[in-house]
């Protein structure tokens, strides 16, 4: 008797379409399309979104097979940074141009796009009538024209956007007020950019909440400082409650903590003057907020006694999930067990505190008993706190906590840190440390003498039923010991809190099961050598890694022989991405003085070992000379990136010799390769020697000629 076999394209129609539509990985998707011509049709036909990544002349052959497409980014076209439609191209060349995408892209509500010039706004803009979302991207330097030009001319042949981000937009803060009183339908408004040298004042973000009543969704980078004409106080944020009262994110940050985030280790937390915020702002602010789901106050100036303000979140803004703060003083001073200010918010999933002066190991103990759903937790700047009440927030927060940032807490380095989170190092997904490795083996056999008892006494927060654990499963008995005594013992290694003694600390191991992204701040001229050591030395999961480097070059003098360590991220067997970011290390380009290294030779620093490792994705930022404006790719690096013979794709940031991405051709599997000036302010013109339009062209026709085999 002949068996019947059935095969999934069997399936009906409905069901393999809605198959394929949920595939989100772009090689998957590809590789569907790739099985038959059925396959290829649904697929193309299930595609809403699509970045474009080929050089600009090719534009003529796009094809026409996703019509489906309604995000379409056109911000990364090749060479990227130029033109698509420069002033001196034909008028007719233009036109064919904007016409070929509309054509191939016919129902596009959502346009990303790099505005080097007025002209390119504009005519791309009357091709889809029907755009509701745009996002415009620059990063050189404003053209000569009046204020808000641009952006009119946007909202004049657009009538329907409610969605305009201006994130990455290099422009004047007095561009936006003009333009958007030509428009009241915005529901989104995005104007959180570092390029902004002061952040829009008090009367522009009051004229920019009245032209946009029906803001839901508000960003923007303000002056908070006292010490400017115009800067932003308490009329300015009672003002957004009154204009905008639909809000569900508002977040307002200080131009100087955009720019430069990191707080210094050494400060006690407050600056000289204080920002012109009072409680009773605050609280009137959250009052006319009913329906806020996001809050970020990002203020560099002190913000005191704020924990009364923090208090009312609950009551007026129930729906409140994330919360960041900066220079927010008082936001938790728990007396006798009681709790108060922010850690009533018992809503919160993610919180993310800046450089409170006066947060303590108690405060920090009382936000993990109130804000018991936190899943992401961020802290900076708070030098008073110290491992025992980090290692005790993460006891607490065990069921929820999955992502953790713990960056310039002089009492919290490297081995501390990882130290303080082994009550949930086995379920942490993402990760982020300062690599200071001051005494990375003292800390074996430390007592954690916080006294728990009475944690259950003054408001602490019950948990409803209605709770959902998104996170997984959770073994009760984890948390809830038969003696209760035992479980809010002085010793965090007592039962209650106890999987498996075979590490000896208490917990279930020294793996870092589920973490999947690592991110690391470190000091110039520093190794990364010791990262094992300091506890990270099993991370059977670890797909993504991100390392910042940062400082002056120019105060060392020639570094040891031992490379950077990059060798030392083998022992990550699952390791496929990288960000190195050396954009905030200065040195010099050209010719150092006697004793010193060049740049190039602290790209060969760096980058010593890379080759070992089985990358797939890789973002490099080469290290700048601030006084030429240069970060350009060198000899030493260009020889050891083209080590990396697993690359698939690689984004430079910043400027390279044509010479120099020909090692490039010599890695077999490198697909996409970019070369992206995205800093303030990008050059304007590229150096004779370096790569331009016609020189990036030939090399990606090199690229393109080689057979991959998959």
């Amino acid at each position: 008797m002949a068996t019947c076999q059935t095969t999934v394209n069997d399936l009906p129609d409905v069901i393999l379409t809605n198959i394929i539509a949920a595939i989100s990985d772009v090689r998957s998707r590809n590789a569907a399309a790739l099985v038959c011509r059925k396959w290829l049709l649904q697929e193309r036909s299930t595609r809403t979104s699509l970045t474009l990544r080929c050089n600009i002349r090719d534009l003529f052959f796009l094809p026409t097979c996703f019509r489906s497409v309604t995000d379409l980014d056109l911000s990364l076209l090749s060479p990227w940074g130029h033109p698509l439609l420069s002033p001196n191209t034909p008028t007719t060349t233009a036109t064919f141009i904007a016409h070929v995408l509309h054509q191939a892209f016919p129902a596009v509500t959502s346009l990303t796009l790099y505005a080097r010039n007025p002209s390119t706004i504009q005519l791309l803009a009357r091709q889809w009538p029907c755009l509701k979302h745009i996002k415009l991207v620059r990063w050189h330097q404003r053209p000569p024209l009046g204020s808000g030009e641009e952006l009119l001319a946007l909202f004049q042949e657009n009538t329907s956007i409610i969605s305009l981000d201006l994130s990455s937009f290099y422009c004047w803060t007095d561009d936006v007020p003009a333009a958007l009183v030509e428009t009241s339908n915005l529901t989104i408004l995005d104007l959180l950019n570092p390029s902004f040298s002061e952040g829009f004042k008090a009367n522009e973000i009051m004229d920019i909440t009245r032209s946009c009543p029906n803001l839901k969704v508000l960003r923007a980078a303000c002056m908070f400082d006292p010490r400017y004409i115009g800067y932003v106080g308490d009329e300015s944020l009672v003002s957004i409650s009154v204009n905008c009262p639909k809000l569900s994110v508002l977040h307002l940050a200080d131009t100087s903590a955009l720019v430069n985030s990191r707080a210094d280790p050494e400060s006690e937390g407050l600056t000289p003057e204080d920002a012109m915020i009072t409680v009773a702002a605050l609280i009137e602010l959250f009052s006319g907020l009913p329906s806020l789901e996001e809050l970020a106050l990002d203020v560099c100036n002190n913000v005191r006694d704020s924990g009364p303000a923090l208090e009312m979140l609950k009551v007026k803004c129930p729906k409140l999930r994330s919360l960041k703060l900066g220079q927010f003083h008082g936001i938790s001073v728990p007396i006798e067990s009681k709790l108060d200010g922010v850690a009533l918010c018992s809503g919160l999933e993610s919180l993310s505190i800046r450089s409170v002066a006066d947060l303590t190991d108690m405060g920090l103990i009382a936000i993990g008993r109130g804000c018991w759903r936190l899943a992401k937790f961020e802290v900076q700047g708070c030098n008073k706190i110290t491992v025992n009440g980090m290692r005790t927030l993460a006891s607490l927060l065990r069921r929820t906590l999955v992502d953790v940032k713990i960056s310039c807490c002089k009492n919290l380095k490297a081995s501390t840190s990882l130290k303080a989170l082994e009550p949930v190092q086995d379920r942490i997904r993402r990760l982020h440390i300062d690599c200071i490795w001051d005494g990375v083996d003292q800390f074996d056999g430390i007592q954690y003498d916080v006294d728990l008892n009475g944690l259950d006494q003054g408001g602490a927060s019950n948990q409803s039923d209605g709770y959902v654990n998104y996170f997984g499963d959770y073994d009760s008995e984890i948390m809830c010991s038969k003696k209760k005594r035992c479980r809010h013992s002085s010793d965090l290694n007592c039962s209650a809190l106890q999987f498996n003694s075979s590490s000896g600390n208490g917990f279930c191991s020294n793996s870092w099961d589920r973490l999947q992204c690592l991110s690391l701040w470190i000091g110039v001229g520093e190794l990364l050598t010791p990262l094992t050591a300091a506890g990270l030395e099993d991370c059977p999961n670890l797909e993504e890694i991100q390392i910042k480097v940062e400082g002056d070059c120019r105060e060392w003098s020639k570094h040891k022989q031992s490379p950077f360590g990059l060798s030392t991220l083998v022992q990550y067997p699952r390791l496929t991405k990288m960000h190195l970011d050396c954009g905030d290390t200065i040195g010099y380009a050209q010719t150092a003085p006697s004793g010193q290294m060049d740049l190039s030779q602290w790209e060969r620093f760096y980058l010593m070992g890379i080759g070992d490792l089985s990358l797939n994705e890789l973002d490099y930022w080469p290290p700048q000379d601030r006084d030429v404006n240069q970060r350009s790719l060198s000899l030493p690096a260009a020889g050891l990136l083209q080590q990396c013979l697993t690359l698939r794709k690689l984004f430079i940031h910043g400027t390279a010799h044509e010479h120099f991405m020909n090692f490039f051709l010599r890695i077999p599997n490198l697909r996409d390769i970019q070369l992206r000036e995205d800093y303030y302010p990008a050059p304007e013109n590229d150096m004779s020697t370096e790569m331009r339009a016609d020189s990036l062209g030939r090399f990606e026709a090199s690229l393109n000629r080689r057979q991959i085999s998959d």
